[in-house]
């Protein structure tokens, strides 16, 4: 299943996930630090969705009450819920 996400509060414009069950297949980050959200998406590749869930979420970025990583997590909770 591919899950198109728009992400609030940071660079990234939209997330692209592809799930095959519970477990990442891809993710792509439109936007944002093109080096951070590249090495996220390859971390998180072949996890489940609730270990990533359950490690990215409340990461905040600078003063931000969110980051790239957190939204990937909305993300993923949506997607679940799909």
């Amino acid at each position: 299943m591919k899950y198109t996400y728009i992400p609030s509060g940071v660079c990234s414009r939209k997330i692209e996930v592809e799930l095959d069950g519970d477990t990442i297949t891809d993710v792509k980050f439109i936007g944002g630090c093109n080096g951070n959200t590249k090495g996220i998406s390859e971390l998180v590749k072949g996890r489940k969705t609730d270990e990533v869930i359950e490690r990215l979420s409340g990461i905040t970025c600078g003063i931000r009450q969110t980051s790239c990583p957190d939204q990937l997590a909305q993300a993923l909770i949506e997607a679940q819920n799909v």
